[in-house]
């Protein structure tokens, strides 16, 4: 009886913990995989652009053969990135997670598919900025950013 039990608070307890972790662990690794790119790569001339050939990494990442009508990706260290979700006071009911706006501002790319366009050209336009970002975290104390939710409008434009 007293192993059925502790069998019983090992599904109860610790696999639910385990499956919260390894989520977020997976959407920790998707965040960096797919919105840090620093030091900032070069595609090949074939690409015709830095966000044609991004935007075809992230679709392969994603596994998924629709093109994304906007991505934005961040040319700065993980640390300094990472950084901005240690302590969020946030709790963006949205979406059920802690959220922070970065302190600094990053440099930034943000690649936006062009309109008209069948779904197998998947051709884009590129914008670089240095802006802070809204930053999905992956728990209020200590956390790592999960997705970038929004990019701050300074007014200043």
């Amino acid at each position: 009886l007293m192993v059925l039990s502790r069998i019983l608070v090992f599904q109860l307890l610790l696999v639910p913990a385990l499956t919260f972790l390894s989520f977020t662990s997976s959407a920790v690794r998707n965040f960096y995989a797919l919105h840090i790119d620093y030091p900032k790569v070069t595609f090949s001339k074939s690409f015709h652009g830095y966000c044609n050939g991004l935007m075809s990494y992230v679709r392969g990442m994603k596994k998924d053969w629709r093109c994304p009508q906007i991505h934005h990706v961040l040319h700065a260290p993980w640390t300094k990135v990472s950084s901005n979700c240690k302590h969020s006071d946030t709790f963006c009911e949205d979406f059920n997670e802690y959220c922070s706006l970065s302190q600094d501002a990053f440099p930034l790319t943000t690649c936006k598919r062009l309109s008209m366009e069948p779904p197998s050209t998947c051709q884009y336009n590129e914008t670089t900025s240095t802006k802070r970002v809204y930053l999905l975290c992956s728990r209020k104390y200590n956390g790592e950013p999960m997705y970038i939710i929004g990019i701050f409008q300074s007014g200043i434009e």
